[in-house]
């Protein structure tokens, strides 16, 4: 009650902190949506994953039709100001949100390693609700990652997980077994 009015800084911030949780949720939903029509192009995909050994929540976790790619996908929603690189940095307007791009590779390393399937390649992505970059994308350098990790606008997330898919021909039974690795490895999130 007295949180509204300034008065309990505990209590602030908690509020604070849910309306972020509320926010990044419904950021999440809209990339469920999203996603949903590359489901009869074949893809397979997983929403809250848990990453082993760790308490890390993966937003979603897409099989292509090959079952050569595996893309961790983390929503963010952002509403600062422009999501931009400044001196090869992410930034949401005034706020440095690089170390986010950062932790969505060293995940899909992570990924990569628990999955241990040869020929498999797992492709970190993120697409920022609210305020994403202007030009649809940036590719970010990350180091220690050989691709560059990509920035998406929403608009620009069925293309580019087309264009991803694309790079290999469909292989039901492969993307089947790939599938039940990830089940396997990446068990259903409990927060």
């Amino acid at each position: 009650m007295t949180a509204w009015a300034g008065l309990n800084p505990a209590a602030t911030r908690a509020d604070a902190q849910a309306a972020l949780w509320d926010q990044g949720a419904k950021g999440e939903e809209a990339t469920a949506r999203l996603l949903r029509p590359l489901e009869a192009l074949g893809w397979q995909i997983r929403h809250d994953r848990a990453l082993p050994r760790s308490g890390a929540n993966l937003d979603h976790v897409l099989v292509a039709p090959s079952g050569r790619l595996v893309v961790v996908l983390d929503t963010k929603a952002w509403y600062l100001g422009e999501t931009r690189l400044v001196r090869g940095r992410v930034h949401c307007g005034p706020e440095d949100r690089h170390e986010q791009v950062v932790k969505v590779a060293g995940y899909a390393r992570r990924v990569q390693e628990a999955l241990a399937v040869p020929g498999v390649e797992v492709l970190p992505l993120l697409v920022v609700h609210g305020r994403p970059p202007a030009d649809g994308h940036l590719d970010v350098r990350v180091p220690g990652f050989e691709e560059p990790v990509y920035v998406l606008d929403p608009n620009w997330l069925e293309p580019t997980l087309e264009a991803s898919g694309r790079k290999a021909p469909a292989d039901p039974k492969r993307a089947a077994a790939l599938v039940r690795r990830v089940d396997q490895v990446l068990p259903r999130y409990v927060g």
